[in-house]
């Protein structure tokens, strides 16, 4: 059981990775361990199907530049492939004068970060979304919606069609690095050997860095998004993915509306601490996870400074008309009728001992691990180009001038 790469996690990460690996170098001997039975079954199959443009984020950020070069990678292979993908575009709507300030800045970054957006003065904005309400609005007609459930069983399909190996329900107990190579252990009393190791565990990214004996100071602190769904006679209340302008001061994008590919449409998230790493729902809890958040003195920080707005994320999350409050804003016909149940996501959010959360991708390496510690929202959306660094950092494959790491380091 020798094998040039093992990866941790059949999320999209892990197999885009394990993809990139195989078209560098069809030779190579491929492992992915993943703890559940399926894939796509953590972060990547609880995410909003949004593909991303990219008009957050720091113009000299891997996440600017990774999400920008996903959104069109990703879109191709979804077109190649027939996977559903649909690209009806987003507004961003702003609902007062203060937001109408905060979305010039919003421009300024898409222009910044070579992404096409459309100003819209309050007319246009009625006009292309009659029952959405505000002062103006910036229109990003690349955002598309598709199902990243299926687009992670074709790369499943293409990866095993390559030759690679995956053990599904193979829990991670140990893992021992040494100068030859990377011994990882399972549950199952099963190990493997490998000469390079890739960790993309998400939720459990920090403690796998950990186990593998890198000093890791920073920690995953679970955040909890719940939605709610229209009903399927109000699933066509609008055209576009909807979104209100973010506040710079607050670290989450606010309740929006978010049509699917399968003719739904829900509105969320809010974001509230999970006292459970993967407790999807309502009042999951798992003690391991809580005592990891509450004994961090990073999570006190981070509360500490923002209890404002955790408070009223909490109390949305108590009172589902706090929450119709919150989309109220800027679609006023919703109503308590309208939001009907539906499943929650968990963010993993990497946090440092100072209570800052660590707001790009993150990587942490040893001379034969390489980790992904940091990668929330839009890391799906970014998959295709973050598998290609990933396999060219392992030096398995031809190194393609690997330009988004040097720029990071």
């Amino acid at each position: 059981m020798q094998f040039d790469c093992c990866v941790i996690g059949a999320g999209i990460v892990g197999l885009a990775t394990a993809l990139k690996l195989l078209q560098g170098e069809p030779r190579l001997k491929i492992l992915i361990v993943e703890k559940e039975m399926l894939v796509a079954t953590q972060q990547t199959g609880h995410n909003s199907g949004v593909v991303h443009s990219g008009i957050y984020y720091r113009p000299d950020s891997l996440k600017a530049r990774l999400c920008r070069d996903g959104s069109a990678e990703l879109k191709q292979f979804c077109v190649e492939y027939d996977i559903a993908l649909d690209t009806i575009g987003k507004l961003v709507v702003a609902t007062n004068g203060v937001e109408l300030e905060r979305l010039s800045a919003l421009a300024q970054r898409a222009q910044a970060n070579g992404i096409a957006a459309e100003r819209l003065d309050s007319q246009e904005l009625n006009r292309m979304e009659p029952n959405i309400v505000g002062v103006g609005a910036l229109k990003i007609g690349s955002a598309a919606i598709t199902d990243y459930a299926a687009i992670c069983k074709k790369m499943l399909e293409l990866l095993v069609a390559r030759g690679a190996e995956i053990r599904f329900g193979a829990e991670v107990i140990s893992i021992a690095e040494r100068h030859d190579g990377v011994t990882v252990a399972l549950a199952s009393q099963d190990s493997a050997v490998a000469s390079q190791l890739v960790v993309c565990a998400g939720l459990q990214s920090d403690r796998l860095a950990r186990m593998a004996g890198l000093a890791v100071d920073i920690r995953i602190v679970p955040f909890k998004g719940e939605y709610y769904r229209l009903p399927i006679e109000r699933s066509s209340l609008v055209r576009h993915l909807i979104y209100p302008v973010p506040d710079p001061r607050l670290p989450f994008l606010g309740v929006h509306l978010t049509r699917h590919v399968d003719g739904t449409t829900t509105v969320g998230p809010n974001a509230v601490l999970s006292l459970a790493r993967e407790g999807y729902g309502r009042h999951g809890f798992a003690a391991v996870d809580a005592r990891d958040t509450l004994s961090f003195p990073g999570f006190w920080r981070l509360a500490a400074a923002n209890f404002r707005s955790g408070a009223n994320e909490m109390a949305m999350s108590l009172s589902k008309r706090h929450y119709l409050k919150a989309i109220q804003k800027y679609c006023p016909s919703l109503t308590l009728y309208d939001l009907e149940t539906y499943s929650s996501g968990i963010r993993a959010q990497a946090v440092d001992v100072n209570g800052k959360m660590i707001e790009d991708f993150t990587f942490v390496r040893s001379a034969r691990t390489f980790h992904v510690l940091n990668a929330p929202s839009p890391a799906a959306t970014a998959a295709l180009p973050i598998g290609r660094m990933i396999a060219e950092a392992t030096g398995l494959i031809p190194d393609g001038a690997n330009a988004y790491l040097r720029a990071s380091s």
